[in-house]
């Protein structure tokens, strides 16, 4: 009996077990059966948007002027002296810094995507080799695909349009979307890189190779539009929430467009909106990952009582992106802009430089004579020239970008102290908008005297990474020490 019950449990389970396999087995291949058709709508949705996209194209476009371009502000007051460093043997005027307002960087926003899949087509073999800030690049791309415009008229650029959005084009999508996350690259940066392959393949400045970039940036999924001047020459516009100084632009429904290497005055501008679209972010916010082209070393060396020195060579072709990085602001408040450059990380080859020298300097010292170490390394290691002397205008720098040049200012040293104490120390920094000057402070998480904020249900030390000598932490240059600054968060 005992036997027989087994033998029917056995039986049992091997039917339930054939019954589930049967009913796994279905399961897959409804989730195949789904998968395909979901493959196939979200092809016929993006081949939808494209043939209606295409569609308006074809009707006339709309007629915009532009608008002068916005100049970078100019101070009202002249920048603050460089403060004499104060006695080292005076103790630290205690006192609370009250703060003026406050400005809140907005976050980094997540970069666009296109609105649907884009399938992979198989069979494909011909490639095109391109080169951006001295970083080879390939995708997938041949020769055959190579078209011309009869002209640049409606039905033109849509039949162009329409060409690139079939799916002999799909693959070159696919890479140029695997390139921005292969080589961490920003909205800028994408957009540059997009502009070099379509130059490259169709020809510099050709209305093929406007369209191609314009394409591109578009089925990437940012916002963008098509301009076309009096004298038949296409332009590639784009969306930015980020007002660009010195650019020309045009508004187009209460948004900024910028054009890319314009030269007219006034265009017709195809102005449709495309399904998801997204405008264009400023903000770095992560290493650029280029091929290395190494400089010969940059020599470092802080004086005093821990003078530090350090030899560093730098990625010319990183440096050469920074150099010619557009200026800007967001939310109509010219202040955020240092926020751009406080955000950017120095790149791991320089970390890795730098650091270990800094790291070993600091070793097991409290948060405050750790916070000294940097500071004074920032404060006199570097020659201090005002941008107008050195550039003929304000010209502020990624935190890497100080260390590479010979010479810096204020607001070039405070980017770089946040990031130090940031990376090295791990707390929490905002800086500190005077007229005329930039400062910052730090929180340092123990009572160190000296200047301090109230900020956020904490208490922030004063620190002036600019000084002909050094300046500890909670230091305030007498001149500042009465006024009230704006706080600058991110």
């Amino acid at each position: 009996m005992k036997k027989e019950l087994v033998f029917a449990l056995c039986c049992l389970s091997a039917l339930g077990s054939v019954a589930q396999e049967n009913q796994d087995r279905d399961v897959f291949k409804e989730y195949e059966r789904f998968k395909q058709q979901s493959k196939s709508e979200y092809s016929d949705f993006r081949k939808k948007a494209n043939d209606s996209y295409c569609e308006f194209m074809r009707h006339r476009w709309d007629w915009y002027k532009d608008q002068p371009e916005i100049k970078m502000p100019q101070e009202e007051v002249d920048p603050v002296p460089v403060p004499q460093a104060p006695d080292a043997d005076k103790p630290l005027e205690d006192g609370l810094v009250t703060i003026k307002s406050v400005i809140h960087a907005l976050p980094v926003p997540e970069q666009p995507n296109p609105i649907a899949a884009v399938p992979e087509v198989t069979g494909t073999t011909g490639t095109f080799t391109f080169e951006v800030y001295g970083t080879r690049m390939q995708v997938r791309l041949d020769a055959s695909q190579r078209f011309h415009l009869k002209g640049v008229t409606e039905n033109d650029v849509a039949d162009g349009w329409q060409l690139l959005s079939g799916q002999a084009y799909n693959n070159l999508l696919r890479d140029c979307l695997s390139l921005r996350i292969k080589h961490n690259l920003c909205d800028w940066a994408y957009l540059n890189m997009l502009q070099q392959l379509s130059e490259s393949f169709l020809g510099k400045g050709t209305p093929e190779a406007v369209l191609m970039q314009t394409f591109l940036f578009n089925q990437s999924g940012y916002k963008a539009r098509l301009g076309r001047s009096r004298t038949n020459r296409l332009y590639l516009l784009v969306a930015s929430n980020h007002v660009i100084y010195k650019q020309k632009y045009f508004q187009i429904k209460d948004e900024l467009f910028y054009p890319l290497q314009y030269e007219e005055n006034g265009l017709f501008i195809y102005t449709a909106q495309y399904p998801g679209e997204q405008t264009m972010s400023l903000v770095v916010g992560k290493e650029q990952k280029f091929d290395v082209a190494e400089t010969e070393p940059h020599r470092l060396v802080s004086k005093g009582g821990d003078s530090l020195e350090v030899a560093l060579q730098f990625n010319s072709n990183l440096m050469n992106f920074y150099l010619n990085y557009p200026q800007s602001h967001i939310n109509n408040d010219e202040t955020t802009k240092w926020t751009f450059f406080a955000t950017t990380p120095i790149s791991e080859r320089v970390k890795n430089q730098l650091y270990p020298v800094l790291e070993k300097a600091t070793a097991g010292k409290s948060k405050r004579d750790a916070a000294n170490v940097l500071i004074r390394f920032v404060q006199t290691a570097f020659e201090y020239k005002l941008d107008n002397e050195v550039w003929g205008d304000d010209h502020p720098f990624f935190a890497e970008e100080t260390l590479f040049y010979p010479f810096s200012d204020c607001e070039d040293r405070v980017v770089l102290y946040a990031t130090l104490v940031r990376d090295l120390l791990h707390l929490d920094t905002i800086l500190l908008y005077y007229p005329g000057h930039l400062a910052m402070a730090v929180c340092l998480e123990e009572e160190v005297g000296g200047k301090t904020l109230q900020f956020g249900g904490k208490t922030y030390v004063y620190c002036e990474p600019t000084c002909n000598g050094y300046a500890p932490v909670g230091w305030c240059p007498p001149a500042l020490s009465a006024l009230s600054p704006v706080v600058i968060a991110y």
